[in-house]
């Protein structure tokens, strides 16, 4: 049984599930490696600083996350003088759609890096289970690309933790993508609240 459905069989009430399930989600984020997530952020400035390029992938729930995270780093860290160049793979379906039409859908994050991506650039990958072929087929081109390769995983992180050189990583119960998925979101809006006072901070100190 999932930990989600032995909360539901648990709770006394609708209220008690919701106090029920945060304290599961505060129990996920009890484990976090809270330096892995710094030397993400480490990660994004040196893209910023170098002029590299940050692209953000993921399928379903987590495409969702990708968009919304590219969206955050592009548009809500524009306090400072240099901007975040963030792209979400997973949010071009006209690309997506042709890719898929053409290929496959196992090609339709590869196919986008294929003629756009550079070495030193950031690749983040986001997958709760860890095992989505088209993002571990991306992940791969990336690799031998030499970019910098970021894994946001969950459950026991699949193959997607053993190849990205950065991972935040939500050990969970397999197929708990609920759980996984809200702590991905959370990772974005850590990450880009970081980004954002810092880039705040930098411009306040350069106009001294």
């Amino acid at each position: 049984m999932s930990r989600v459905r032995e909360l539901f069989e648990q709770a006394e009430s609708k209220a008690d599930f919701s106090r029920l399930y945060f304290g599961h989600l505060a129990e996920l984020m009890g484990r976090l490696d809270h330096d892995a997530v710094g030397r993400v952020i480490d990660a994004l400035l040196g893209a910023r600083a170098s002029g590299r390029s940050i692209f953000i992938m993921g399928n379903g729930g987590s495409a969702a996350t990708a968009n919304h995270f590219a969206s955050d780093l592009a548009i809500g860290t524009r306090a400072g003088a240099k901007p975040f160049n963030a792209v979400s793979l997973s949010a071009n379906m006209s690309a997506m759609s042709a890719i898929s039409n053409d290929y496959g859908y196992e090609d339709v994050f590869y196919k986008q890096l294929e003629n756009r991506v550079s070495e030193g650039d950031v690749v983040i990958a986001i997958s709760a289970s860890g095992e989505s072929a088209n993002v571990l087929k991306a992940m791969r081109y990336a690799s031998k690309m030499n970019c910098i390769t970021v894994g946001f995983s969950g459950f026991d992180g699949g193959a997607l933790k053993s190849m990205a050189q950065l991972n935040v990583y939500v050990g969970s119960q397999q197929g708990e993508y609920g759980p996984v998925e809200d702590l991905h979101l959370l990772f974005g809006h850590l990450i880009s609240n970081y980004l954002m006072l810092h880039c705040e901070k930098e411009a306040l100190e350069a106009s001294k």
